[in-house]
């Protein structure tokens, strides 16, 4: 699972439009924020870093909530942007989530244990989980 990392305002028109998930590592406006739903209409999840998130407005989160886009808090650890544009999720701690799931370990649990090893916030892992359990479901 990939998430793209985003630097800049300007980036967001160059982007993909089948993204589905975005890390905005700039404190975006409300433009901004709708020039990326516009730009990828797919988009699930906008992770923002903390000290972003808690400046978004009510109305954002709204439009949001309205458009079922999920705005989650977290930063993509160790990641460089002139490296890969994408932050990859490592597939061991996708394996790890599979594994707690089948041993029938309840979601709550899964997303404190995975967070607390992974450095992935507890929403992303949720995400991850809600993902996964589709891909199981129509297998």
């Amino acid at each position: 699972m990939k998430i793209r990392v985003v630097s800049s305002r300007e980036e967001i028109f160059k982007l993909n439009p089948n993204e589905r998930i975005a890390h905005l590592a700039f404190r975006p406006s409300n433009k901004d924020i709708f020039a990326l739903v516009e730009t990828c209409p797919k988009i699930e999840v906008i992770q923002l870093p903390k000290s972003y998130r808690r400046t978004v407005s009510k109305s954002i989160e709204m439009f949001l909530e309205m458009q079922r886009i999920q705005l989650i808090e977290g930063d993509v650890w160790g990641h460089r942007k002139d490296i890969n544009e994408y932050y990859s999720i490592p597939s061991s701690v996708i394996e790890k989530i599979q594994e707690l799931r089948l041993e029938g370990t309840p979601a709550e649990r899964i997303e404190e244990k995975i967070s607390r090893e992974s450095k992935l916030n507890p929403a992303m892992v949720a995400y991850i989980l809600s993902k996964e359990g589709v891909r199981e479901a129509t297998v």
